[in-house]
């Protein structure tokens, strides 16, 4: 797997892991270093994590990379989510930030979308891509303990009033943006 996030090996794991039993994911070895993610879309920026790892692994290599779009803030944070309050912030700054942006919008002006789009690169250097999109709102304050990133406001359409952070894994991983991309991903594989 590309990515050194725990979080995120977990959720792919436990989504291919219906799919494809056999398929180990393991995140990316520190000894790589990081990863410029300066693509200008989603998909870029997945492509550029899954193709570093294949040529530095030689092994097929699987990435994602994720974003919130909110209608009220233009799209924004989009492609930027995880370095939405700059390059060397964290989840917790990312969330303030948004919160901040967000200030007084209602609730009914809140909608938004988590994007994720999976990219596998295969040692011949096929590539494949798959997305997955959830709908939903961001909620006035932080709620829940579970997940990473923006889990705690995001408010899935089919999940309300629960945000992300309120659901199980489990729960998560049947209706999630990255749940999809991946069973899409696993159909094409």
């Amino acid at each position: 797997m590309a990515s050194a996030n725990p979080h995120k090996a977990v959720e792919i794991a436990a989504v291919l892991a219906e799919a494809m039993p056999a398929v180990k994911i393991v995140p990316r070895p520190s000894e790589l270093g990081d990863v410029a993610e300066d693509g200008e879309t989603l998909a870029d920026n997945a492509l550029i994590k899954a193709r570093f790892v294949c040529a530095a692994a030689g092994e097929p290599s699987i990435a994602d990379d994720t974003g919130l779009e909110v209608d009220a803030l233009g799209g924004a944070p989009g492609v930027h989510s995880a370095r939405y309050a700059g390059p060397e912030a964290d989840p917790v700054a990312n969330l303030s930030k948004l919160m901040a942006a967000l200030g007084e919008v209602p609730p009914p002006q809140r909608t938004a979308r988590f994007r994720t789009v999976v990219a596998v690169v295969l040692a011949d250097g096929s590539e494949i891509l798959a997305d997955g999109v959830v709908e939903g709102t961001i909620a006035t304050a932080p709620r829940g303990t579970r997940g990473f990133g923006y889990d705690p406001v995001f408010v899935p359409d089919e999940a309300a009033p629960l945000t992300f952070a309120e659901m199980s894994a489990e729960a998560k991983n049947q209706i999630s943006h990255r749940g999809r991309a991946l069973r899409a991903l696993a159909g094409r594989l």
